[in-house]
């Protein structure tokens, strides 16, 4: 039979001009895709607002590295890690993320040769299709007891197993391995055969330490997002709504731009201000009342955007006191800011900029700023009267982010305000992310 060399016959030849269409940050505009992301309405927003968007392959590929890097560094053969946030910067892959936090049915393992893989939920190795980065997907890592039941020894022994494979293969049998978060049987069937298990979380807290040019873009735009979820949020805001009212319309906007889960539901009004930390409910909103939130906000590209205001809920006039309490508040964060340079330790950062005054060192908050990325990261700054040794070890170095905050409420009172600001260490200062405005009514 003559070869059939008609054009429905002929091989396809790749037309270079014909390229998969692709979204902004360079992942493929398909929307049958399984990857997670941001949604039109937040590239819209983006675009008219000038914002850059991220590469998403030069932000993973950058992540990679600095993790292959770090275990050279530290002389480990590789790092094992549940921590769906830690996996998350490894791969940037998704799964179930606030059911594995306290199940984790996931584990990454990145070898010093760069070869990453994954053990996720079984049969769900579709969720890692899009991650080039990932070589090898697996199942059966998981180890907590609703999963493994009584045979959670076996499944360790089997899964010890495997790592000590893979650091003779991936890690020239360098059997130091740091382990973030595993559980008891894992570590025992690890120490067994041999592996000497290092600290893989502070490995992983100083690896997220400082972010790229890509992953500071995806900041902004998880900022950006966060902070028109506010506004629509404060447009809202009216007495007569709850607590869990008000809380619905951010966290409803975060997840109409692509973000991804909050962290608290921290949210208070009138008396409930004083003290803080309180978790919102089913109070309902008064006039001429205090607002105080805390986003905790896991946002687009799984970014953090970690913001607090207060605000006056109308239609009279705040008091004095509750002005008062405001400009302590707003002068605080923003001379704390403006302390800030990059060589400074944290232990000098403790140390300048305002000081809190007296009355309000008694309901001071944890800390005075902490860093920030995939969510509240390392590290955790102390205010003066907290401040440790172990503080003047560390310097800010150009790339790290840092929440900015303060809650000023005196002990017994009625009111209490919380703000705080996200910023980048500069190479020579310190820029302020973030531009959600201060309440005019409550400056006075």
């Amino acid at each position: 039979m003559a070869n059939d060399h008609s054009p429905a016959h002929m091989p396809r030849k790749i037309d270079p001009s014909r390229r998969p269409a692709t979204k902004p940050d360079g992942t493929p505009d398909d929307p049958n895709r399984v990857e997670i992301g941001p949604t039109q309405l937040a590239f819209d927003e983006w675009a008219a607002a000038g914002i850059d968007v991220p590469n998403l392959e030069r932000m993973r590929h950058h992540r990679h590295g600095r993790i292959v890097d770090a275990l050279a560094k530290w002389d480990y053969g590789a790092v094992f890690l549940t921590d769906p946030l830690n996996i998350r910067y490894a791969t940037d892959t998704t799964n179930m993320q606030l059911w594995n936090a306290h199940n984790p049915f996931r584990a990454c393992m990145v070898c010093a040769d760069g070869y990453m893989l994954i053990w996720d939920y079984a049969r769900n190795e579709h969720l890692s299709s899009y991650a080039p980065l990932v070589r090898e997907v697996r199942s059966n890592a998981g180890l907590f007891y609703f999963s493994a039941s009584d045979l959670a020894h076996d499944r360790a022994e089997a899964l010890g197993d495997q790592i000590v494979d893979l650091i003779r293969e991936h890690c020239g049998g360098n059997m130091r391995v740091g382990v973030d978060k595993m559980q008891l049987h894992g570590i025992r069937s690890l120490e067994a055969r041999g592996v000497i298990v290092e600290d893989g979380e502070e490995i992983m807290e100083k690896t997220r330490l400082i972010k790229g040019p890509d992953e500071i873009s995806a900041m902004r735009c998880a900022l950006y997002a966060c902070e028109q979820a506010m506004h629509e949020m404060e447009d809202a805001l009216q007495p007569g709504m709850t607590e869990v009212d008000a809380w619905a319309v951010l966290q409803t906007g975060n997840f109409r731009r692509g973000g991804e889960w909050i962290e608290t539901r921290i949210l208070n009004s009138g008396p409930r201000t004083n003290p803080w930390m309180q978790e919102c409910g089913p109070r309902v909103l008064q006039q001429n009342e205090l607002f105080a939130f805390d986003t905790d906000m896991i946002g687009c590209y799984g970014m953090c955007a970690d913001l607090s205001r207060t605000w006056w809920i109308g239609p009279g006039e705040p008091s004095a006191e509750q002005k008062r309490l405001y400009r302590e508040a707003k002068d605080l964060i923003v001379e704390n800011t403006a302390s800030l340079k990059p060589g400074m330790t944290f232990e000098e950062v403790s140390h300048a900029g305002r000081e809190l005054a007296e009355e309000f060192i008694p309901q001071r908050y944890g800390s005075k700023m902490h860093g920030v990325g995939l969510c509240d990261e390392w590290p955790s700054i102390k205010w003066p009267c907290d401040v440790t040794p172990i503080c003047g070890n560390y310097t800010l170095q150009p790339g790290m982010m840092l929440c900015v905050e303060t809650y000023m409420g005196v002990k017994g009172a009625k009111d209490g305000i919380k703000l705080e600001d996200q910023v980048l260490i500069t190479e020579d200062g310190v820029e302020n992310m973030t531009n959600y405005p201060w309440d005019e009514k409550l400056l006075g």
